[in-house]
């Protein structure tokens, strides 16, 4: 494993958030745990690469918090699947469901520097919202390459509803 210091770095220069941290040191996650930094990590783009995974057990364990993503672009990443990345989080970087959650929605805003208005169910915010077609968050690492999705509200208002329903 080569560690260039890039999580440190980040940590030094008050990043908002720090992407991939596929390298990261322990003296890096010690560093980001008592940061304001959002370690955002890319399990697709290790499975893509065939890469070891981000240790996010480990930084969720030192109290970092932890954002996921994509990374979808041609050449490292070549998916734009949240159920796969939901799948790999859960499998290979043994992030529990509510961990998984809760990196794809109010640490994901945070990355971006938006937890103030989206990422979480709250009065004030905009209602950003899906339903899913199983009855419960435990089902969403099973179905990698299936889309669960029943119902998407955006901004309060239905984009998409069910498509089962006539």
């Amino acid at each position: 494993m080569v560690q260039l210091g890039g999580t440190e770095l980040a940590v030094e220069l008050g990043c908002v958030s720090a992407d991939h941290l596929l390298q990261s040191s322990d003296e890096g996650i010690k560093m980001l745990s008592q940061s304001q930094t959002i370690a955002t990590l890319l399990p697709a783009t290790a499975f893509c690469l065939k890469e070891e995974y981000a240790r996010g057990r480990m930084m969720i364990d030192h109290g970092c918090a932890v954002a996921l993503a994509t990374d979808f672009n041609p050449g490292s990443c070549f998916t734009n699947s949240i159920p796969l990345v939901i799948a790999l989080a859960a499998i290979h970087m043994k992030l529990s469901i509510e961990e998984i959650i809760t990196a794809l929605t109010i640490n994901a805003a945070a990355a971006v520097g938006r937890a103030d208005t989206i990422g979480s169910i709250e009065k004030g915010k905009k209602a950003d919202i899906i339903i899913l077609e199983y009855p419960s968050i435990h089902f969403l690492p099973y179905h990698a390459a299936v889309n669960i999705v029943e119902t998407v509200i955006k901004n309060g208002e239905i984009v998409k509803g069910n498509p089962h329903e006539k």
